[in-house]
């Protein structure tokens, strides 16, 4: 048998799927966001500019292939690149551009629980963001929503605070120092990572590093007047607005574009991939083509994730029931027109119906019908064609009643 490709999963019950989108659009849309919508594959160079090329997405994440032989392109892995690139193509003239989106990602990771090779984000971007006051407000919507609207309870904000470049090239000379009289301590990964992307050792999952990290210069502590007057006034908004959170000095997140405002939302209920959502403030234009770059701030949401957070609450969560199903049995094929044509009106007044037309017995044809859930059973035999009627069956409560076929319709509707 051909099974689906590693790191890929099915979906066959999409109720608590359909309810996580169709609640996170209303509320984004609710604080004045528009929908958008980018094509999934681009030209390679959009994240070898804007992510980085030592990231670990754009070294060994992408999946990547040659159009006409001359020019690459890959499946995205990632959104954030693709809405700078459309506001700039598209000429948008309005800032700040609020918009989401949401669709699948792409990346060649080692699949295990929570990380997928195919997965699926919301992506909720301000372009043209000046005010750090905008990260907070950020902030507080996605807190809202894990909250209040999906009822979320166990998780926890981390927030940092990445400087501006300055801040960062100074960092990193102290923070090399640090790792060179430490050299023998860190791990293979670290070593690499100290000349090529030397923030992301703090992304590094080995304990031995881990401990020894906690002793490292952070950037917090190198913050110029400007950058540090921001990072106070955007822990004390979030204080304001009832926002509770913790401020992780090794929180770096793993893509270049970010400066000053970094944050994750975080469960111990998912295991080691315990992020949900995150995101922060970044500079991006001219990395595209772009005349300038923009002041911007963005979020990612891993829908995968947050189902299975999700999934864990669900009996208290109110999820829309499909419409009640109408199943109609004509017992032979003589009645197999007459079912037609009834499901045909049936559908017509938007009731939900099937029909079965495989013949078997009576009584396998209503197990059938049981197992598809079906709320009444519309019986159709030599009688009921004779005499212009249905045997209307209550799958619930067992009781059956002929029915006239023209108050059929009638007769359903005041019992949907």
């Amino acid at each position: 048998m051909i099974t689906r490709v590693t790191g890929t999963e099915d979906l066959l019950d999409l109720r608590l799927y359909n309810f996580l989108i169709s609640t996170a659009k209303k509320h984004f849309e609710s604080f004045n966001f528009n929908e958008i919508r980018t094509p999934i594959i681009e030209y390679t160079p959009l994240f070898v500019h804007s992510l980085g090329e030592q990231t670990d997405v754009v070294s060994k994440e992408m999946y990547v292939f040659l159009q006409d032989q001359e020019k690459s392109v890959c499946l995205r892995p990632e959104m954030t690149a693709s809405t700078i690139r459309a506001c700039f193509e598209n000429r948008v003239e309005r800032f700040p551009w609020k918009v989401f989106s949401f669709g699948p990602m792409f990346r060649r990771e080692r699949p295990q629980k929570g990380r997928l090779r195919q997965f699926h984000q919301f992506n909720v971007e301000i372009i043209g963001a000046q005010s750090i006051m905008h990260d907070a407000h950020l902030i507080k919507m996605l807190d809202t929503l894990f909250s209040k609207s999906l009822q979320l309870e166990h998780y926890v904000i981390k927030t940092n605070f990445l400087g501006c470049l300055n801040d960062r090239q100074t960092h990193k000379a102290a923070l090399i120092d640090f790792l060179n009289q430490h050299s023998a301590s860190i791990c293979e990964t670290c070593q690499k990572r100290k000349d090529a992307n030397t923030l992301r050792v703090f992304d590094c999952k080995n304990a031995a590093c881990q401990k020894l990290y906690t002793t490292a210069p952070f950037i917090i502590q190198h913050l110029c007047t400007g950058c540090s007057d921001e990072w106070t006034a955007l822990q004390d908004q979030l204080r304001l607005l009832g926002v509770n959170s913790i401020i992780d000095n090794a929180l770096v997140r793993g893509l270049d574009y970010y400066q000053k405002t970094v944050f994750e939302f975080s469960s111990n209920q998912l295991g080691s991939q315990s992020a949900f959502c995150g995101g922060g403030r970044y500079h991006l234009g001219k990395e595209v083509g772009a005349t300038e770059d923009y002041q911007s701030v963005g979020v990612g949401i891993g829908i995968e994730r947050v189902l299975m957070l999700l999934e864990l609450i669900q009996d208290k969560l109110t999820l829309e029931n499909p419409q009640r199903l109408h199943m109609i049995i004509p017992m032979t094929t003589a009645q197999d027109t007459l079912g037609l044509l009834l499901a045909h009106e049936l559908r017509r007044e938007n009731l939900a119906c099937d029909i079965i037309l495989d013949k078997a017995s009576a009584t396998n044809m209503m197990k059938k019908a049981n197992k598809m859930s079906a709320a009444w059973v519309l019986l159709i035999g030599e009688t009921e064609q004779q005499q212009n009627t249905v045997m209307l069956k209550n799958m619930m409560t067992g009781e059956s009643t002929p029915v006239k076929q023209d108050e059929l319709i009638k007769k359903l509707k005041a019992n949907t």
